[in-house]
Protein backbone atom coordinates (compact mmCIF):
# COMPACT_ATOMS: atom_id res chain seq x y z
CA UNK A 1 0.00 0.00 0.00
CA UNK A 2 1.42 3.41 -0.89
CA UNK A 3 1.80 6.35 1.48
CA UNK A 4 -1.30 8.22 0.32
CA UNK A 5 -3.61 5.21 0.36
CA UNK A 6 -2.48 4.35 3.90
CA UNK A 7 -2.88 8.00 4.98
CA UNK A 8 -6.59 7.80 4.10
CA UNK A 9 -7.09 4.87 6.48
CA UNK A 10 -7.27 7.70 9.02
CA UNK A 11 -7.63 11.43 8.43
CA UNK A 12 -4.45 12.93 7.00
CA UNK A 13 -3.39 16.40 8.23
CA UNK A 14 -4.17 18.00 4.87
CA UNK A 15 -7.79 16.76 4.92
CA UNK A 16 -9.36 19.65 6.83
CA UNK A 17 -13.00 18.78 6.06
CA UNK A 18 -13.56 21.83 3.88
CA UNK A 19 -11.84 23.56 0.96
CA UNK A 20 -8.69 25.57 1.58
CA UNK A 21 -9.55 29.26 2.04
CA UNK A 22 -7.24 30.17 -0.87
CA UNK A 23 -9.50 28.25 -3.29
CA UNK A 24 -12.69 29.67 -1.78
CA UNK A 25 -11.26 33.16 -2.43
CA UNK A 26 -10.40 32.25 -6.03
CA UNK A 27 -14.03 31.29 -6.62
CA UNK A 28 -15.31 34.43 -4.89
CA UNK A 29 -13.05 36.55 -7.14
CA UNK A 30 -14.37 34.79 -10.26
CA UNK A 31 -10.98 33.30 -11.17
CA UNK A 32 -12.22 29.69 -11.33
CA UNK A 33 -14.21 29.43 -14.57
CA UNK A 34 -15.93 26.80 -16.71
CA UNK A 35 -15.13 23.12 -16.36
CA UNK A 36 -12.74 22.22 -13.54
CA UNK A 37 -10.22 19.40 -13.07
CA UNK A 38 -9.17 18.93 -9.42
CA UNK A 39 -5.80 17.13 -9.41
CA UNK A 40 -5.03 15.07 -6.31
CA UNK A 41 -8.57 15.66 -5.06
CA UNK A 42 -8.31 13.51 -1.94
CA UNK A 43 -11.74 13.12 -0.33
CA UNK A 44 -13.17 15.76 -2.65
CA UNK A 45 -13.73 18.93 -0.62
CA UNK A 46 -12.48 21.27 -3.37
CA UNK A 47 -14.20 19.39 -6.18
CA UNK A 48 -17.50 19.35 -4.26
CA UNK A 49 -17.17 23.06 -3.49
CA UNK A 50 -16.63 23.85 -7.18
CA UNK A 51 -19.63 21.67 -8.12
CA UNK A 52 -21.81 23.45 -5.56
CA UNK A 53 -20.76 26.72 -7.20
CA UNK A 54 -22.15 25.45 -10.52
CA UNK A 55 -19.05 24.10 -12.27
CA UNK A 56 -18.77 20.81 -14.14
CA UNK A 57 -16.05 19.07 -12.11
CA UNK A 58 -13.77 16.07 -12.45
CA UNK A 59 -11.65 14.99 -9.48
CA UNK A 60 -8.76 12.58 -9.75
CA UNK A 61 -6.58 10.93 -7.13
CA UNK A 62 -4.32 7.88 -7.08
CA UNK A 63 -5.69 6.69 -3.70
CA UNK A 64 -8.79 4.48 -4.15
CA UNK A 65 -9.87 5.02 -0.53
CA UNK A 66 -9.84 8.81 -1.01
CA UNK A 67 -11.97 8.51 -4.17
CA UNK A 68 -14.40 6.19 -2.38
CA UNK A 69 -14.86 8.79 0.36
CA UNK A 70 -15.23 11.57 -2.20
CA UNK A 71 -18.01 9.65 -3.96
CA UNK A 72 -19.76 9.05 -0.63
CA UNK A 73 -19.62 12.78 0.19
CA UNK A 74 -20.99 13.65 -3.25
CA UNK A 75 -23.93 11.28 -2.75
CA UNK A 76 -24.63 12.63 0.75
CA UNK A 77 -24.57 16.24 -0.51
CA UNK A 78 -26.50 15.57 -3.71
CA UNK A 79 -23.68 16.90 -5.90
CA UNK A 80 -22.43 15.47 -9.19
CA UNK A 81 -18.66 15.19 -9.68
CA UNK A 82 -16.80 12.73 -11.92
CA UNK A 83 -14.39 11.13 -9.41
CA UNK A 84 -11.72 8.80 -10.83
CA UNK A 85 -8.81 6.81 -9.47
CA UNK A 86 -6.04 8.01 -11.76
CA UNK A 87 -2.34 8.81 -11.87
CA UNK A 88 -1.93 12.57 -12.41
CA UNK A 89 1.12 11.86 -14.57
CA UNK A 90 -1.29 10.43 -17.16
CA UNK A 91 -3.85 13.26 -17.39
CA UNK A 92 -3.83 13.15 -21.18
CA UNK A 93 -5.64 9.78 -20.92
CA UNK A 94 -8.75 11.71 -19.84
CA UNK A 95 -9.15 12.64 -23.51
CA UNK A 96 -10.77 15.99 -22.81
CA UNK A 97 -9.95 19.63 -22.11
CA UNK A 98 -10.80 21.77 -19.09
CA UNK A 99 -11.06 25.52 -18.54
CA UNK A 100 -9.53 25.36 -15.06
CA UNK A 101 -7.27 22.91 -13.21
CA UNK A 102 -6.63 23.10 -9.48
CA UNK A 103 -4.04 21.47 -7.25
CA UNK A 104 -3.97 21.72 -3.48
CA UNK A 105 -0.82 19.96 -2.36
CA UNK A 106 -0.02 17.73 -5.33
CA UNK A 107 2.82 19.53 -7.15
CA UNK A 108 5.07 19.56 -4.09
CA UNK A 109 5.01 15.73 -3.97
CA UNK A 110 6.65 15.39 -7.40
CA UNK A 111 10.28 14.62 -8.20
CA UNK A 112 12.05 16.85 -10.74
CA UNK A 113 11.51 14.27 -13.50
CA UNK A 114 7.84 13.78 -12.61
CA UNK A 115 7.28 17.54 -12.71
CA UNK A 116 8.21 17.53 -16.41
CA UNK A 117 5.80 14.67 -17.14
CA UNK A 118 3.04 16.33 -15.12
CA UNK A 119 3.40 19.72 -16.84
CA UNK A 120 3.27 18.03 -20.28
CA UNK A 121 0.10 16.15 -19.33
CA UNK A 122 -1.44 19.26 -17.79
CA UNK A 123 -0.79 21.14 -21.05
CA UNK A 124 -2.71 18.43 -22.95
CA UNK A 125 -5.63 18.77 -20.53
CA UNK A 126 -6.11 22.55 -20.36
CA UNK A 127 -7.69 24.59 -23.14
CA UNK A 128 -5.66 27.46 -24.59
CA UNK A 129 -6.18 30.29 -22.10
CA UNK A 130 -7.16 27.82 -19.38
CA UNK A 131 -5.79 28.40 -15.90
CA UNK A 132 -3.98 26.17 -13.42
CA UNK A 133 -4.16 27.19 -9.76
CA UNK A 134 -1.61 25.53 -7.49
CA UNK A 135 -1.15 25.67 -3.71
CA UNK A 136 2.17 24.13 -2.62
CA UNK A 137 4.58 24.26 0.31
CA UNK A 138 7.04 27.15 0.02
CA UNK A 139 10.76 27.07 0.71
CA UNK A 140 9.99 29.79 3.30
CA UNK A 141 8.47 27.07 5.52
CA UNK A 142 11.17 25.54 7.76
CA UNK A 143 12.03 21.91 7.02
CA UNK A 144 11.81 18.92 9.27
CA UNK A 145 8.35 17.58 8.43
CA UNK A 146 5.91 17.34 5.56
CA UNK A 147 6.49 17.44 1.82
CA UNK A 148 9.28 18.87 -0.26
CA UNK A 149 9.46 22.65 -0.37
CA UNK A 150 9.09 24.43 -3.71
CA UNK A 151 10.80 27.69 -4.64
CA UNK A 152 9.27 30.41 -6.74
CA UNK A 153 12.06 29.83 -9.26
CA UNK A 154 11.22 26.10 -9.51
CA UNK A 155 7.63 27.02 -10.38
CA UNK A 156 8.83 29.53 -12.99
CA UNK A 157 11.21 27.01 -14.57
CA UNK A 158 8.58 24.24 -14.62
CA UNK A 159 6.12 26.48 -16.48
CA UNK A 160 8.45 28.44 -18.76
CA UNK A 161 7.44 26.89 -22.10
CA UNK A 162 3.85 27.25 -23.33
CA UNK A 163 2.61 28.96 -20.17
CA UNK A 164 2.16 32.44 -18.73
CA UNK A 165 2.62 32.87 -15.00
CA UNK A 166 -0.04 35.34 -13.84
CA UNK A 167 1.17 35.42 -10.24
CA UNK A 168 2.94 33.49 -7.51
CA UNK A 169 1.96 34.91 -4.12
CA UNK A 170 2.61 33.93 -0.50
CA UNK A 171 -0.21 31.90 1.04
CA UNK A 172 -1.01 29.55 3.92
CA UNK A 173 -1.66 25.82 3.52
CA UNK A 174 -4.30 25.10 6.16
CA UNK A 175 -3.72 21.91 8.15
CA UNK A 176 -5.35 19.92 10.93
CA UNK A 177 -1.96 19.43 12.61
CA UNK A 178 -0.91 23.07 12.96
CA UNK A 179 -2.95 26.05 14.10
CA UNK A 180 -1.01 28.40 11.84
CA UNK A 181 -0.70 26.42 8.63
CA UNK A 182 2.58 26.03 6.74
CA UNK A 183 3.80 28.77 4.44
CA UNK A 184 2.92 28.15 0.83
CA UNK A 185 2.83 29.61 -2.68
CA UNK A 186 -0.44 30.17 -4.51
CA UNK A 187 0.17 30.27 -8.26
CA UNK A 188 -2.03 31.22 -11.18
CA UNK A 189 -0.63 29.92 -14.46
CA UNK A 190 -2.31 30.17 -17.88
CA UNK A 191 -1.93 27.80 -20.82
CA UNK A 192 -0.88 29.71 -23.93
Amino acid sequence: MDFFESAYEGTPPWDIGRPQKEFVELVRKGEVTGSVLEIGCGTGEHALFFAKEGHEVWGIDSAPLAIQRAKEKAAERGLHVHFLVMNALALSKLGRKFDTATDSGFFHTLSDDDRLVFVENLADTLRSGGKYFMLCFSELEPGGYGPRRVTKQEIQVSFQDGWTINYIVPAVFESRSRKQGPRAWLSSISRI
